[in-house]
């Protein structure tokens, strides 16, 4: 292995790993789930978010706060709103890999695999 890439985020023995680990442990939870799906699309306020996802807005802004600090989220401020969205792609390319997993544990042909032959 080359030197410049021994320690890169893929490697077995990356430093990386945990914190991987710490990233889906956040993600172990239906809720930060469902507002990463919510969130897909643009930034939201927490009540339109609590709705969207069936819980108090006090549940889901103590689940935004984890998620801030984990830097999976961000906000912006206006007037008395706070407004979340995704800090980047990356926590919503990893709920649409594991929701197309969870298809595939379902058997039969996944939908995200309709019509293109795998």
């Amino acid at each position: 292995m080359n030197a410049e890439t021994k320690g890169y985020g893929r490697d077995p023995d990356s430093e990386y790993v945990e914190l991987a680990v710490e990233i889906f442990s956040m993600l172990a939870d239906p809720t930060r789930v469902r507002l990463i799906l919510a969130l897909r699309d643009g930034e939201l306020p927490v009540n339109r978010l609590a709705g969207m996802v069936g819980k108090s807005p006090a549940a889901v802004s103590q689940h935004l706060a984890k998620m801030r600090l984990a830097r999976m989220v961000a906000t912006r401020q206006e007037g008395t709103q706070v407004f979340y969205r995704l800090a980047n792609g990356h926590g919503q390319q990893l709920v649409s890999d594991a929701i197309f997993q969870a298809e595939h544990a379902l058997g039969g042909t996944p939908r995200h695999h309709a019509g293109d032959g795998s």
